[in-house]
Protein backbone atom coordinates (compact mmCIF):
# COMPACT_ATOMS: atom_id res chain seq x y z
CA UNK A 1 0.00 0.00 0.00
CA UNK A 2 1.16 3.63 -0.78
CA UNK A 3 1.34 6.50 1.87
CA UNK A 4 -2.29 7.31 3.48
CA UNK A 5 -3.71 9.74 0.70
CA UNK A 6 -6.65 11.95 1.50
CA UNK A 7 -9.59 10.74 -1.64
CA UNK A 8 -12.51 12.29 -2.75
CA UNK A 9 -15.51 9.80 -3.38
CA UNK A 10 -18.65 11.55 -5.19
CA UNK A 11 -21.66 9.06 -5.69
CA UNK A 12 -20.40 7.44 -2.27
CA UNK A 13 -23.96 6.30 -0.81
CA UNK A 14 -24.55 4.35 -4.03
CA UNK A 15 -24.42 0.87 -4.51
CA UNK A 16 -20.27 1.36 -6.04
CA UNK A 17 -19.78 4.29 -3.85
CA UNK A 18 -19.96 2.60 -0.48
CA UNK A 19 -17.93 0.11 -1.70
CA UNK A 20 -15.24 2.46 -2.66
CA UNK A 21 -15.04 4.41 0.61
CA UNK A 22 -14.94 0.65 2.59
CA UNK A 23 -12.39 -0.39 0.73
CA UNK A 24 -10.15 3.05 1.05
CA UNK A 25 -10.98 2.64 4.56
CA UNK A 26 -9.29 -0.87 4.43
CA UNK A 27 -6.46 0.69 3.02
CA UNK A 28 -5.54 3.25 5.77
CA UNK A 29 -6.41 6.00 3.39
CA UNK A 30 -8.64 8.85 4.61
CA UNK A 31 -11.76 9.28 2.82
CA UNK A 32 -13.93 12.71 1.95
CA UNK A 33 -17.40 11.38 0.63
CA UNK A 34 -19.15 13.98 -1.42
CA UNK A 35 -23.43 13.60 -0.76
CA UNK A 36 -26.21 16.53 -1.49
CA UNK A 37 -27.77 15.61 1.90
CA UNK A 38 -25.68 14.97 4.24
CA UNK A 39 -27.84 14.30 7.13
CA UNK A 40 -28.80 11.08 5.02
CA UNK A 41 -25.35 9.66 3.80
CA UNK A 42 -25.41 6.89 6.91
CA UNK A 43 -21.56 6.18 5.93
CA UNK A 44 -18.79 4.39 8.34
CA UNK A 45 -17.59 6.34 11.06
CA UNK A 46 -14.11 7.74 10.42
CA UNK A 47 -15.80 9.10 6.95
CA UNK A 48 -15.71 12.92 6.51
CA UNK A 49 -19.15 13.58 4.81
CA UNK A 50 -18.55 17.04 2.90
CA UNK A 51 -21.98 18.37 0.99
CA UNK A 52 -21.91 19.45 -2.35
CA UNK A 53 -23.56 18.88 -5.82
CA UNK A 54 -21.94 17.48 -9.01
CA UNK A 55 -24.29 19.75 -11.21
CA UNK A 56 -22.78 22.91 -9.39
CA UNK A 57 -18.83 22.41 -9.61
CA UNK A 58 -18.34 25.44 -7.46
CA UNK A 59 -19.87 23.08 -4.50
CA UNK A 60 -16.99 21.19 -4.78
CA UNK A 61 -13.89 23.51 -3.92
CA UNK A 62 -14.27 23.13 0.10
CA UNK A 63 -14.29 19.39 -0.91
CA UNK A 64 -11.25 19.43 -2.92
CA UNK A 65 -9.36 20.96 -0.33
CA UNK A 66 -5.68 18.96 0.07
CA UNK A 67 -7.39 15.81 -2.01
CA UNK A 68 -5.16 13.92 -4.03
CA UNK A 69 -7.34 11.34 -5.52
CA UNK A 70 -10.98 11.99 -6.82
CA UNK A 71 -13.61 9.42 -7.57
CA UNK A 72 -16.27 10.56 -10.08
CA UNK A 73 -19.88 9.20 -11.68
CA UNK A 74 -21.31 10.52 -14.61
CA UNK A 75 -24.92 11.51 -13.82
CA UNK A 76 -26.13 13.87 -11.06
CA UNK A 77 -28.97 16.40 -9.37
CA UNK A 78 -31.96 15.49 -8.08
CA UNK A 79 -33.27 13.90 -10.69
CA UNK A 80 -29.64 11.76 -11.55
CA UNK A 81 -29.53 13.54 -15.52
CA UNK A 82 -26.23 12.81 -17.57
CA UNK A 83 -23.48 15.56 -16.34
CA UNK A 84 -22.70 18.16 -18.47
CA UNK A 85 -20.08 19.96 -16.11
CA UNK A 86 -17.15 17.31 -16.55
CA UNK A 87 -14.84 20.34 -17.62
CA UNK A 88 -15.63 22.70 -14.49
CA UNK A 89 -15.17 19.91 -12.04
CA UNK A 90 -11.67 19.05 -13.57
CA UNK A 91 -10.55 22.65 -13.78
CA UNK A 92 -11.29 22.42 -9.88
CA UNK A 93 -9.56 19.30 -9.18
CA UNK A 94 -6.41 20.45 -11.37
CA UNK A 95 -6.48 23.88 -8.76
CA UNK A 96 -6.77 21.89 -5.89
CA UNK A 97 -3.73 19.21 -7.10
CA UNK A 98 -5.78 15.98 -7.49
CA UNK A 99 -3.18 13.89 -9.47
CA UNK A 100 -5.86 10.48 -10.01
CA UNK A 101 -9.18 10.41 -11.22
CA UNK A 102 -11.52 7.23 -11.34
CA UNK A 103 -14.77 7.43 -13.44
CA UNK A 104 -17.36 4.70 -13.39
CA UNK A 105 -18.43 4.28 -16.94
CA UNK A 106 -22.54 4.76 -17.12
CA UNK A 107 -23.36 2.18 -19.82
CA UNK A 108 -23.17 4.22 -22.78
CA UNK A 109 -21.79 8.02 -23.96
CA UNK A 110 -21.39 10.30 -21.06
CA UNK A 111 -20.42 13.90 -21.99
CA UNK A 112 -18.32 13.45 -18.17
CA UNK A 113 -16.47 10.28 -19.13
CA UNK A 114 -15.69 12.32 -22.34
CA UNK A 115 -14.12 15.38 -20.71
CA UNK A 116 -12.12 13.12 -17.99
CA UNK A 117 -10.77 10.88 -21.37
CA UNK A 118 -9.96 14.01 -22.84
CA UNK A 119 -7.94 15.37 -19.70
CA UNK A 120 -4.30 14.98 -19.77
CA UNK A 121 -3.50 16.77 -16.72
CA UNK A 122 -4.20 13.78 -14.27
CA UNK A 123 -4.19 9.90 -14.52
CA UNK A 124 -7.76 9.06 -14.78
CA UNK A 125 -9.02 5.30 -15.05
CA UNK A 126 -12.33 4.42 -16.78
CA UNK A 127 -14.16 1.35 -14.96
CA UNK A 128 -16.22 -0.52 -16.91
CA UNK A 129 -18.04 -3.00 -14.55
CA UNK A 130 -20.38 -5.55 -16.30
CA UNK A 131 -23.50 -6.58 -14.40
CA UNK A 132 -23.35 -6.10 -10.43
CA UNK A 133 -24.34 -8.91 -8.23
CA UNK A 134 -26.46 -6.22 -6.52
CA UNK A 135 -28.92 -6.75 -9.08
CA UNK A 136 -30.05 -9.90 -7.37
CA UNK A 137 -31.54 -7.61 -4.84
CA UNK A 138 -34.51 -7.24 -6.96
CA UNK A 139 -35.51 -10.67 -6.44
CA UNK A 140 -35.57 -10.71 -2.86
CA UNK A 141 -39.15 -9.73 -2.18
CA UNK A 142 -40.42 -12.60 -5.00
CA UNK A 143 -38.23 -15.25 -2.86
CA UNK A 144 -39.51 -14.10 0.34
CA UNK A 145 -42.83 -13.83 -0.76
CA UNK A 146 -43.53 -17.16 -2.63
CA UNK A 147 -40.24 -18.79 -2.97
CA UNK A 148 -39.89 -18.24 -6.34
CA UNK A 149 -37.61 -15.96 -9.12
CA UNK A 150 -39.72 -15.03 -12.00
CA UNK A 151 -37.61 -13.80 -14.84
CA UNK A 152 -37.23 -14.27 -18.47
CA UNK A 153 -34.39 -15.86 -20.88
CA UNK A 154 -33.59 -17.63 -17.94
CA UNK A 155 -30.47 -19.16 -19.80
CA UNK A 156 -28.67 -15.93 -20.39
CA UNK A 157 -24.94 -15.97 -19.65
CA UNK A 158 -23.58 -12.93 -17.40
CA UNK A 159 -19.82 -12.59 -16.00
CA UNK A 160 -21.69 -10.31 -12.96
CA UNK A 161 -19.32 -8.66 -10.73
CA UNK A 162 -19.29 -8.49 -7.35
CA UNK A 163 -19.50 -4.65 -6.20
CA UNK A 164 -16.82 -4.79 -3.30
CA UNK A 165 -14.20 -5.74 -6.30
CA UNK A 166 -15.37 -2.71 -8.02
CA UNK A 167 -14.94 -0.53 -5.19
CA UNK A 168 -11.13 -2.54 -5.23
CA UNK A 169 -9.97 -1.49 -8.35
CA UNK A 170 -10.90 1.99 -7.87
CA UNK A 171 -9.57 2.14 -4.54
CA UNK A 172 -6.06 0.81 -5.94
CA UNK A 173 -6.40 2.84 -9.56
CA UNK A 174 -7.05 6.49 -6.86
CA UNK A 175 -3.80 5.34 -4.70
CA UNK A 176 -1.01 3.44 -6.50
CA UNK A 177 0.37 4.37 -9.85
CA UNK A 178 0.56 2.68 -13.27
CA UNK A 179 -3.09 3.31 -13.83
CA UNK A 180 -3.14 6.43 -16.08
CA UNK A 181 -5.02 6.24 -19.16
CA UNK A 182 -6.67 2.64 -18.67
CA UNK A 183 -10.16 1.86 -19.31
CA UNK A 184 -10.54 -1.48 -17.13
CA UNK A 185 -13.75 -3.61 -17.87
CA UNK A 186 -14.77 -5.43 -14.03
CA UNK A 187 -16.06 -9.01 -14.33
CA UNK A 188 -16.61 -11.58 -11.49
CA UNK A 189 -14.57 -15.09 -11.86
CA UNK A 190 -17.44 -17.11 -13.75
CA UNK A 191 -20.27 -17.22 -16.36
CA UNK A 192 -23.55 -17.93 -14.52
CA UNK A 193 -27.16 -18.34 -15.80
CA UNK A 194 -30.27 -16.73 -13.94
CA UNK A 195 -30.65 -21.09 -12.80
CA UNK A 196 -27.50 -20.89 -11.22
CA UNK A 197 -27.50 -17.65 -9.49
CA UNK A 198 -31.05 -18.87 -8.07
CA UNK A 199 -29.12 -22.01 -7.00
CA UNK A 200 -26.35 -20.03 -5.42
CA UNK A 201 -29.10 -17.67 -3.19
CA UNK A 202 -31.03 -21.11 -2.27
CA UNK A 203 -28.25 -22.77 -0.91
CA UNK A 204 -26.77 -19.59 0.82
CA UNK A 205 -30.19 -19.55 2.24
CA UNK A 206 -31.03 -23.12 2.99
CA UNK A 207 -34.02 -23.24 1.18
CA UNK A 208 -35.38 -23.73 -2.01
CA UNK A 209 -36.44 -21.26 -4.87
CA UNK A 210 -38.13 -22.23 -7.96
CA UNK A 211 -37.67 -20.97 -11.52
CA UNK A 212 -40.42 -20.01 -13.46
CA UNK A 213 -39.18 -18.57 -16.96
CA UNK A 214 -41.43 -15.34 -18.12
CA UNK A 215 -41.70 -15.39 -21.94
CA UNK A 216 -41.24 -11.82 -23.47
CA UNK A 217 -44.41 -10.69 -23.37
CA UNK A 218 -44.97 -11.71 -19.72
CA UNK A 219 -41.73 -10.15 -18.84
CA UNK A 220 -42.97 -6.91 -20.66
CA UNK A 221 -46.52 -7.07 -19.38
CA UNK A 222 -45.06 -7.30 -15.59
CA UNK A 223 -42.65 -4.43 -16.06
CA UNK A 224 -45.23 -2.28 -17.70
CA UNK A 225 -47.11 -3.08 -14.08
CA UNK A 226 -44.23 -1.59 -12.35
CA UNK A 227 -44.17 1.71 -14.30
CA UNK A 228 -40.91 1.00 -16.08
CA UNK A 229 -40.35 3.59 -19.06
CA UNK A 230 -40.60 1.74 -22.68
CA UNK A 231 -36.81 2.85 -23.18
CA UNK A 232 -36.18 1.10 -20.16
CA UNK A 233 -38.21 -2.19 -21.20
CA UNK A 234 -36.04 -2.25 -24.89
CA UNK A 235 -32.96 -1.92 -22.89
CA UNK A 236 -33.60 -5.04 -20.73
CA UNK A 237 -35.00 -7.00 -23.47
CA UNK A 238 -32.22 -6.39 -25.71
CA UNK A 239 -29.44 -7.18 -22.56
CA UNK A 240 -31.23 -10.08 -21.45
CA UNK A 241 -32.10 -11.72 -24.90
CA UNK A 242 -28.66 -10.73 -27.05
CA UNK A 243 -26.23 -10.21 -23.87
CA UNK A 244 -23.55 -8.01 -25.63
CA UNK A 245 -19.87 -10.17 -25.42
CA UNK A 246 -18.50 -8.23 -22.75
CA UNK A 247 -21.08 -8.96 -20.08
CA UNK A 248 -20.19 -12.42 -21.06
CA UNK A 249 -17.07 -12.87 -20.77
CA UNK A 250 -14.95 -13.57 -17.94
CA UNK A 251 -11.56 -11.27 -17.66
CA UNK A 252 -9.01 -10.70 -14.95
CA UNK A 253 -8.99 -7.40 -14.43
CA UNK A 254 -9.58 -7.84 -9.95
CA UNK A 255 -6.92 -10.37 -10.02
CA UNK A 256 -4.29 -8.10 -12.21
CA UNK A 257 -4.93 -5.05 -10.48
CA UNK A 258 -5.44 -6.01 -6.77
CA UNK A 259 -3.89 -9.14 -6.43
CA UNK A 260 -6.20 -11.50 -5.33
CA UNK A 261 -9.30 -13.73 -7.53
CA UNK A 262 -12.55 -11.52 -8.12
CA UNK A 263 -15.05 -12.62 -5.31
CA UNK A 264 -17.84 -15.73 -6.68
CA UNK A 265 -21.38 -15.35 -6.75
CA UNK A 266 -21.21 -18.01 -4.32
CA UNK A 267 -19.69 -15.52 -1.69
CA UNK A 268 -22.13 -12.70 -2.49
CA UNK A 269 -24.90 -14.91 -2.08
CA UNK A 270 -23.86 -15.94 1.63
CA UNK A 271 -23.07 -12.33 2.67
CA UNK A 272 -26.64 -11.06 1.81
CA UNK A 273 -28.45 -14.62 2.83
CA UNK A 274 -30.51 -12.38 5.30
CA UNK A 275 -32.28 -10.67 2.30
CA UNK A 276 -33.66 -13.82 0.57
CA UNK A 277 -34.84 -15.21 4.07
CA UNK A 278 -37.95 -15.82 5.53
CA UNK A 279 -39.36 -12.92 7.75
Amino acid sequence: MTNAQNILVTGATGTVGRQVVAELLARGHAVRALTRDAAKADLPSGVEVVQGDLTVPDSLVPALEGVTGLHLITFGGAYFGPLETGPRILERAHAAGVRRVTVLHGGGPSPLEDAVRADDGVDWTVLMPVEFMANALEWADGIVASGEVREPFVDRLSAMVHEGDIGAVAAVALTEEGHGGQEYVITGPELLTVGDKVAAIAAARGREIALVELTEEQAVARWRAEGRPEDVIGFLLEVYGNTPEVGRTVVDTVEKVTGRPARTFAQWATEHADAFAAR
